[in-house]
């Protein structure tokens, strides 16, 4: 068999199978375009979710007639003008995306520059059909129709309609997120889904494009290392979503899916959020150019690093630090469902005794039941009352409120100046053992307490191989452990901090923990997963009493504490029941 030169139209459809995926990617590739020609305003039109058509209208520079004919060619663009690939300046740079968009679709673009006459040219599937001139505005304007219509094996591959629509917003939102100097507008079937004017203020349009509830939820980036800028808005990690369709990420405004930025993520949120929740955020890493390399792949969003162990330290210590000055915040919105189950309910018919009817009579003998219908009374709290050493301190003096007592043994309920606060005591208090720890830390290493007899733990051999191999780095953490044959360790020592916790449940946890270890995590950020584990064993356990100095002292601590507004699983310690929400829960409002 020979070898030949491939046709021409055959080489733009194999790179259109790399370049245009589906309408999102031809999508894409246009409002790219649009954003280099240094458009103002960009408006797009879908049809059918962008399968039968797409517009995208821009009032940039625009071009003369045969920059048209020119940008139809292969590898042909105008912005690569110095041929330096490794200072890409520009979303796109390849000259790849409208001939190969025009191999597989119907596609129209008409441009005009300013003070000069507008020209029009039409493609069909590779093939010129048309040519002349155009009446518009400034600016340019291309139509993609039938996208794969005469490649059925490409478009039987397409998702519905909706699916397809929801990939090409998602494709405009992200874009519109790294200019928020560009005002975006979106029809499909002509109707307006999506309308933000220019504006300069990032958290703003972020919060516009994301969920309007990040405004107060969320914490503002703002880290420099060398020539590396991390800038941004991240979500509280109480506020977070099932799915990790809310995490925008953005290197030199160019919108990237990167397993490192990811992967960074995960590292800044861990052991503050549950496994199956992600975080909201949206980050902007600005950086030379020289130093990350975007001619990685046709779609442009994948890139690297030069240094991706700096990059990764870079967003874990900007996000860590954002998240760590907002103290004890957490997300409070009083769930719908938690407020319906507050209904007014008749009271428990519990007939009274001599004792408590003789209570209830006045001087006269006349009962005070007579002035109410009912002739019961519900049963007395259980409760019990503590000597007050002092005047009770105001609510406005704290955030989270003066201690009023404990429901369960699990909740402390306190006053605060603008609501009712209810506090998980477990909850709260492993995040503060955990915090304590990782102080300690970073003082050198965690106070250990010998125990007066060394306790051995039984473990499957596998289990004991993993802890005997992190001995050292569980030292640092005050926990001494040693191989007591294939099957056993023993422990003779655990943290201080912990007080007098269980040694055979802390070191069967832990050997569980190190199993789902990762091996590319850092040292540091093991250890803080091994910390959280620890912390969960040396915390108030739910269940137990506590005095009301000890609830006051554990809430001025919780608002001292960063990150005390989420246990080390990610769920809230706190919740506030604002004065507004107890008056609809009477009526009053």
């Amino acid at each position: 068999m020979s070898i030949r030169r491939l046709p021409e139209h055959l080489v733009n459809r194999i790179a259109a199978g790399e370049v245009v995926e589906r309408p999102a990617s031809a999508l894409k590739e246009l409002v790219e375009n649009a954003i280099d020609a240094g458009a103002t305003r960009i408006a797009v039109e879908l049809s059918a979710g962008g399968v039968e058509r797409i517009a995208v209208a821009d009032d940039g520079c625009g071009m003369a007639p045969a920059e048209i004919a020119l940008a139809l060619e292969r590898h042909a663009t105008s912005k690569l003008p110095h041929e330096d690939i490794d200072r890409v300046e520009t979303l796109g740079f390849r000259g790849e995306a409208l001939p190969s968009i025009a191999s597989v679709a119907r596609v129209t673009i008409e441009s005009r520059p300013a003070g000069a006459e507008g020209w029009a040219r039409v493609v069909d599937n590779g093939a010129v059909v048309r040519e002349g001139p155009a009446a518009l505005p400034p600016g340019t304007r291309v139509v993609v129709e039938g996208l794969f219509a005469r490649v059925p094996a490409r478009r039987k591959f397409l998702r519905s309609t909706r699916a397809e629509y929801a990939a090409c917003l998602d494709v405009v939102r992200r874009l519109a997120l790294a200019r928020p100097e560009i005002a975006f507008a979106v029809e499909h079937d002509a109707r307006r889904t999506l309308s933000v004017p220019a504006q300069h203020d990032r958290p703003e349009r972020v919060a516009a494009l994301t969920d309007r509830a990040l405004a107060d939820n969320a914490v503002a980036i703002d880290f420099v290392r060398d020539e590396v800028v991390l800038g941004g808005v991240a979500g509280l990690p109480t506020f977070h979503r099932g799915v990790a369709d809310h995490q925008y990420l953005f290197v030199n405004g160019r919108p990237v899916k990167d397993r490192l930025l990811l992967g960074a993520l995960r590292g800044a949120y861990a052991e503050m959020m549950p496994r199956d929740r992600h975080a909201v955020v949206a980050l902007f890493l600005d950086l030379p150019a020289d130093l990350v390399d975007v001619n990685v792949h046709p779609a442009k969003t994948e890139v690297r690093f030069r240094d991706p162990a700096m990059i990764r330290g870079t967003i874990v210590s900007g996000l860590r630090r954002a998240l760590d000055a907002a103290g004890h915040r957490a997300v409070q919105r009083p769930s719908e469902d938690a407020l319906a189950m507050w209904r007014p309910e008749p009271l428990a018919a519990i007939p009274m005794h001599d004792g408590q009817a003789s209570l209830l009579e006045r001087p006269s003998g006349q009962s005070y039941l007579n002035d109410y219908r009912p002739t019961f009374i519900s049963a007395p709290p259980q409760a019990r009352a503590e000597p007050a050493w002092g005047t009770p301190p105001e609510t406005g003096e704290h955030p989270l409120g003066v201690a009023r007592g404990q429901v369960s043994k699990t909740y402390i309920v306190a006053e605060a100046a603008d609501g009712l606060v209810l506090v998980d005591q477990h909850a709260a208090h492993e995040r503060l053992v955990l915090e304590r720890m990782r102080r300690a830390l970073a003082g050198g290493t965690v106070a250990s307490q010998a125990l007066l007899l060394p306790e051995v733990v039984e473990l499957e051999e596998p289990a004991c191989d993993r802890l005997e191999a992190r001995a050292g780095e569980l030292a640092e953490l005050g926990l001494e452990l040693e191989r007591f044959g294939p099957r056993a360790m023993l422990v003779r020592a655990t943290p201080a901090l912990l007080g007098s916790a269980d040694p055979s449940g802390l070191v069967t946890d832990l050997a569980d923990e190190l199993a789902a270890f990762d091996e590319a995590l850092s040292l540091r950020e093991r250890l803080d997963a091994v910390a959280g584990t620890m912390a969960c064993h040396g915390s108030v356990r739910a269940g137990r009493v506590l005095s009301v100095a000890e609830m006051n002292a554990l809430l001025r601590e919780m608002e001292a504490t960063p990150h005390s507004g989420q246990c080390n699983h990610g769920r809230p310690t706190w919740v506030k029941l604002a004065h507004g929400d107890i008056e609809k829960l009477f009526g009053r409002r």
